[in-house]
């Protein structure tokens, strides 16, 4: 196993606390020199905030950790692609690596806003990305009903 995909199974993990709690199954964490620093997942229904994303909570946790706003010297692993809200906050704090598993091609940064990340912020993608998609897939059918 790679240390990608250690990281990106605990945001995995971060994901399924979301899935208990009848919210979009999106997990993160924030990572430096190898130990979790920040973890989140989807509150967006719980906390009736459209910005309580994965990303933000575990962003707001590593910042809060280093009593600092800059990741620099951090990598966040996330399991589906950051939306351009997200993206902007990668982009504000200059973190140093981005892991994201699978892509999403209606709201994923990528699409909209490619050049919003810090331009030395290094991104992988697709990381466990089966993982993450069916988990979305399950997620979403399971509201189609």
């Amino acid at each position: 196993m790679t240390e990608d995909e250690k990281y990106m199974r605990e945001a995995l993990l971060e994901a399924d606390k979301a899935l208990t709690q009848d919210e979009i199954p999106i997990g993160a964490v924030v990572v430096a020199n190898g130990r979790i620093i920040g973890r989140g997942h989807n509150l967006t229904e719980t906390l009736h905030d459209v910005t309580a994303h994965a990303e933000m909570q575990a962003i707001t946790a590593a910042e809060e950790y280093l009593d600092g706003k800059y990741l620099d010297k951090c990598a966040l692993y996330v399991t589906v692609e950051p939306c351009v809200m997200c993206a902007g906050a990668i982009g504000w704090s200059q973190l140093g690596k981005l892991v994201y598993g699978a892509s999403d091609e209606k709201r994923g940064f990528m699409r909209y806003a490619p050049n919003a990340l810090h331009p030395k912020t290094v991104v992988v993608a697709g990381v466990m990305a089966d993982e993450a998609s069916q988990m979305m897939k399950e997620f979403f059918k399971g509201k189609r009903k």
